[in-house]
């Protein structure tokens, strides 16, 4: 039996000198940002939350792969105004570089590498590829903002549960407490890993298996909301179990169960769900080659629009360097203020708690107390200029340290414009930390504007100097730990007299 091909499904001569254009000045992006390159990466094979990421080019190019028939009979040439997609790439990268915003990094490497690939093939190929180069944003590590909500999703489910079947169970934050103990629905806890998996799994599924918006959009919410109610469901069944047993017993199955097997079971019944109102043909093209050829366009050479992607490139890199180099001179020695009222006492080892800035220029620690018995514990780290690596809000730094014998509790009322946070250890001893930043002239306690700050100081000039400060008091031992940290405050004047005394050296 003769099998005939249509000779559209082979590279044709046509299409080897764009895709040669092409995977040029993908290799010149990758080496220009290959410290991005590296950090995703890193990201990919050591996060559990993005692990999802190693499978996307794969998935990227089967779906290239499906569409090979149709999109070989169009004629790739370079267009020019999809330079302003890299344009905005770079743009966006520069950006992140600067203000210390991985995010934002991240989006524009990626940008850069699908403008490049529209403003090289062109409109008509960009237009047939449009799922597949939009799937390329799943490269992009994002969602942990998801953790703090959904801590608090994951326990309000698996509270009711534990009090329907009988388990008396308490709050206070994100620590549920039963007889047999106290469990803290922790951010590895909080399903938001699986959530972020479950968005890139939903688009892909309500694209290649259904042709009605409508459907694809009741796909993809399904996709979002099944396994957060799944991961409630899951918390509840770890602590009912330690009800029965044991919590050694209970959490060694919760791991191998939530790992192997109870989300791919949610993910499977997921897709049984939706099975029934898939609307797409097998058979049916995956591309209307007809319309999209009709598309006109001015075509330029392909060797100048790569140049000129790679300078634009090259340019936002270079600038970045630059600017991001800035930083404020610093005495070879700081010190912490002396407070009105208050002396400096000896550290108390039985809660000792410092936060974590492992980068820092400086990192300054000591207790204080006063007459009246308040008693507080002050950290500081000071950054003579930030940058990547090298900044005051980064993952895994301040008041907490990544894999931290304290955890966080719940976030109390702000005291002086700054963010209080209640933690706890072996939920024996609480802590209430009071934080503020100081960055250029403001001061802050929002991650946000810290890194708004710093974009600012570094296109605009002005002081880079990085302050953090944090003052903490332990709950029930003595004077109000709240009182205690407000006390300390007003006879020293203000947060940011102490970060100014601070950086004066004196």
């Amino acid at each position: 039996m003769t099998i005939a091909i249509p000779h559209e499904t082979f590279i044709t001569d046509r299409w080897r000198t764009p895709l040669a254009t092409l995977a040029g000045v993908w290799a010149a992006l990758l080496v220009i940002f290959s410290r991005d390159v590296g950090d995703l990466a890193q990201i990919y094979w050591n996060s559990t939350t993005f692990g999802h990421c190693l499978f996307v080019l794969p998935v990227v190019g089967w779906l290239i792969w499906q569409r090979r028939a149709e999109v070989a009979r169009l004629s790739p040439a370079a267009w020019w105004p999809a330079l302003a997609l890299v344009g905005a790439g770079a743009g966006g990268w520069f950006l992140g570089d600067i203000a210390g915003i991985a995010l934002f990094r991240h989006i524009g490497l990626v940008l850069m590498l699908q403008g490049a690939v529209a403003a090289l093939l062109g409109p008509q190929v960009g237009r047939a590829l449009l799922f597949p180069l939009a799937y390329l944003l799943f490269l992009v590590p994002f969602g942990e903002s998801l953790d703090a909500p959904l801590q608090v999703v994951t326990r309000d489910i698996a509270v009711p549960l534990l009090h329907l079947f009988g388990v008396p169970a308490t709050t206070d934050g994100v620590l549920i407490t039963t007889p047999t103990g106290w469990f803290e629905v922790a951010e590895a806890c909080s399903g938001a890993k699986f959530v972020i998996a479950m968005i890139a799994y939903g688009a892909l599924v309500a694209n290649v298996c259904y042709v009605s918006w409508a459907r694809r959009a009741a796909f993809f919410a399904m996709a979002m909301v099944v396994p957060v109610l799944a991961n409630g469901a899951r918390a509840f069944g770890t602590i009912y179990a330690a009800h029965l047993t044991s919590v050694e017993a209970a959490t060694g199955f919760d791991h191998i169960v939530y790992g192997w097997v109870f989300f791919a079971l949610v993910m499977a019944g997921v897709l049984a769900i939706g099975w029934r109102w898939l609307d797409r043909d097998p058979d049916a093209a995956w591309v209307d080659i007809d319309r999209i050829a009709t598309t006109p366009f001015r075509s330029v050479h392909g060797g100048i629009v790569g140049g000129m992607a790679i300078a634009i490139a090259a340019l936002a890199y270079l600038i970045g360097a630059v600017v991001i180099s800035r930083t404020d001179a610093l005495p070879a020695q700081l010190f912490l203020p002396d407070v009105p009222g208050w002396s400096r006492v000896g550290i108390d080892s039985r809660a000792l708690w410092q936060p974590s800035y492992p980068t820092a220029d400086h990192r300054l620690y000591a207790r204080y107390a006063d007459p009246t018995g308040h008693v507080v514990d002050v950290a500081v780290a000071v950054y003579a200029g930030q940058r990547e690596g090298h900044e005051l809000v980064a993952f895994g730094q301040g008041v907490l340290a990544e894999n931290d014998r304290w955890v966080k509790v719940m976030d109390e009322a702000p005291l002086e414009n700054g963010r209080v946070e209640r933690i706890t250890t072996s939920g024996a001893v609480e802590r209430l930390v009071g934080t503020w930043y100081r960055v250029g002239d403001m001061v802050t306690a929002s991650d946000n504007q810290v890194k708004m700050q710093t974009l600012k100081a570094k296109l605009l000039g002005g002081r880079q100097a990085g302050v953090a400060l944090h003052v903490s008091a332990v709950k029930g031992r003595g004077a109000d730990a709240r009182g205690s940290i407000a006390a300390f405050v007003a006879a020293a004047g203000s947060p940011a007299r102490i970060a100014d005394t601070i950086l004066s050296g004196r």
